[in-house]
C-alpha cells in the first residue's frame, strides 16, 4: 500500500492495517532477510517486478529496490545494521556454538580460580 508523506511525495513504504482493540492502527510490515533474496532472485529471474510485487502483495518499487541492492550487493544488501537479521549462514551457526562452548568454559575456569584463592586466603591464617 502506499502513502503519501508530509511532503506530499510518494512514499514506497509496506504499510499494513491491523485492528487493535476496535481501531485500526498503520504499521510498517517487516520482511526477513530469506525472503528478500528469494523475492530479490525471482524478480531478476522474470524481469518484472510488478508481477512478483502483486504475487506477493508488495509495493513494486520496493521488490524493484530489493532487486537492485541484490544485483549491487548479493544477500549481504539484507544485512540489518545489527547484523542480527543477516541470512543465516550454516559455518556462522557453528562459530556462535563454538564461541558458546568456550564462554561456558571461561566461565568454569573463572570460577575455579576464584575457590583455589579462597582456598589458599583460608589455609595461610590457619
Amino acid at each position: 500500500m502506499l502513502r503519501v508523506s508530509n511532503k506530499a511525495q510518494w512514499s514506497a513504504t509496506p504499510l499494513a492495517y491491523h485492528n487493535e482493540g476496535g481501531r485500526f492502527k498503520l504499521s510498517r510490515r517487516r520482511y526477513d532477510p530469506e525472503f528478500k533474496v528469494r523475492v530479490a532472485k525471482e524478480v531478476i529471474e522474470t524481469g518484472n517486478g510488478s508481477i512478483v510485487a502483486r504475487r506477493y502483495d508488495i509495493a513494486p518499487a520496493v521488490v524493484n529496490r530489493w532487486a537492485r541492492a541484490y544485483e549491487k550487493h548479493g544477500p549481504e544488501a539484507f544485512i540489518g545494521k545489527k547484523g542480527s537479521r543477516s541470512v543465516s549462514d550454516p559455518s556462522m551457526d557453528d562459530i556462535k556454538r563454538e564461541n558458546d562452548r568456550l564462554k561456558r568454559l571461561l566461565g568454569e575456569k573463572d570460577l575455579e580460580i576464584a575457590i583455589l584463592r579462597d582456598l589458599l586466603k583460608k589455609g595461610s591464617h590457619l
